[in-house]
């Protein structure tokens, strides 16, 4: 197997993360993963696509031919829905979640989003703005666990801004709580103090059981990789990462394939700058892992290169690539699809069990990096600089013309 398709063999199984001690107290967990079983006998799926805003409705038109093409290789057909999601559904109906959206994503056998947000919305009151649609989206999916892939490919390794010798070789997960923490505790709000001054406040809180429920995916995750498990807090100074350490060290005794360690946020910022090739899997709370994420994906070269996988224990889940929408270049066709399009093969993958068709889209990014095709952010001299309407037509191409998929 090629190094730069590595990213996409590290779930797989995540199923039955359940196997508690007979001394524990806190309710077992599971996740949704179809990677490890054989594609079921439905091959037709419904797709809720969320373009969103920006440059979403490109990228995600991109990725829907992808997987349609893919898709009919290997007998497969989709019934798309398309949603309102964040600012174009502000404009639309004055809220950034529509009921409706909701519940036909809930209805589906996977969502697909593009990207939300944008300067237009910037000054809208916290309910009006288009990220708390995507908070929403997530709370009703139920979706707790957001997979993060960090792999430098080799064909874009001096696309980063890092020395080769750093960048070469990354290869890490970041496992991000996604539905608790400061992002959704109370109370918050603002109010004004007895001096007279506003004030505006939120409250970090983990349950033991939302703790528990992605250290399990997270140690899981570990174990299908390399065996390193890296889990980042605060806990010298707060209680809710004291509360977390405590949960995952005692989950490590269930894990002794796994080598655990543990680093404060402050300084895993900093080591994955100065040494990212020491970290495999990384745990960490909602925030922490927003941050350092994004920080992780620079390192490969572009943000525009990276898909995410975002899944619960029941229902559809959410493929995202992790950049923004990107407003200052919407409609100019220079978007990166590549993300966007790699998040499709992680549907297909995770979502729905189809790893022939998620293959070929797989190959199919390797294939068109390889004969040179770049959008601006990852073009450097001798590559060929197209936009993104070109590079989902080049990939087609490379769907079409590549040797069958084999799982």
């Amino acid at each position: 197997m090629a190094p730069s398709l590595q990213l996409f063999h590290t779930l797989k199984p995540l199923t039955h993360i359940n196997r508690f001690s007979s001394t524990s107290s806190r309710p077992p967990a599971s996740v949704r993963c179809s990677a490890s079983a054989a594609p079921p006998s439905k091959r037709s799926y419904s797709i809720t696509l969320l373009p969103g805003d920006g440059i979403g409705p490109e990228v995600v038109s991109v990725a829907k031919d992808v997987l349609v093409l893919a898709g009919s290789f290997e007998g497969i057909t989709f019934e798309f829905q398309e949603m309102l999601l964040g600012g174009a559904a502000l404009d639309a109906t004055g809220v950034p979640m529509p009921d409706e959206t909701l519940s036909v994503s809930k209805q589906s056998d996977a969502v697909l989003l593009g990207a939300i947000g944008g300067y237009k919305w910037d000054n809208n009151e916290k309910h009006l703005k288009p990220e708390t649609g995507l908070l929403q989206l997530r709370s009703g999916l139920q979706v707790f666990a957001n997979l993060r892939p960090a792999t430098v490919f080799p064909q874009l390794v001096d696309a980063s801004t890092l020395k080769r010798e750093v960048a070469e070789g990354v290869d890490l997960m970041v496992v991000r709580e996604l539905t608790g923490g400061i992002y959704f505790g109370k109370p918050r709000g603002f109010r004004t103090g007895e001096n007279g001054q506003e004030t505006g406040f939120n409250t970090e809180i983990y349950s033991a059981h939302e703790i528990d429920r992605i250290a399990r995916l997270a140690f899981e995750t570990a174990r299908k990789r390399c065996g390193k498990l890296c889990s980042v807090d605060k806990a010298n100074v707060l209680e809710a990462s004291m509360l977390w350490r405590k949960i995952v060290t005692e989950l490590a005794h269930e894990y002794p394939d796994v080598e655990l360690s543990h680093m404060y946020v402050d300084n895993a910022a900093m080591q994955l700058i100065r040494y990212p090739k020491q970290f495999d899997t990384v745990l960490t709370n909602n925030i922490f892992g927003d941050i350092l994420s994004d920080e992780a994906s620079m390192i490969t070269g572009s943000i525009g290169m990276l898909p995410s996988a975002s899944v619960g224990a029941s229902g559809p889940g959410l493929f995202e690539p992790i950049h923004g929408s990107a407003p200052d270049i919407a409609g100019q066709d220079k978007a990166n699809p590549f993300a966007t399009v790699l998040s499709a093969a992680m549907l297909l993958k995770y979502g729905l069990g189809e790893e022939r068709a998620a293959e070929r889209i797989e190959k199919a990014v390797l294939d068109t990096l390889n004969r040179g095709f770049r959008t601006a952010d990852i073009y450097s001299a001798g590559t060929k600089l197209v936009g993104c309407k070109q590079i989902g037509e080049e990939i087609l191409k490379s769907v079409e013309s590549h040797i069958p998929a084999a799982v």
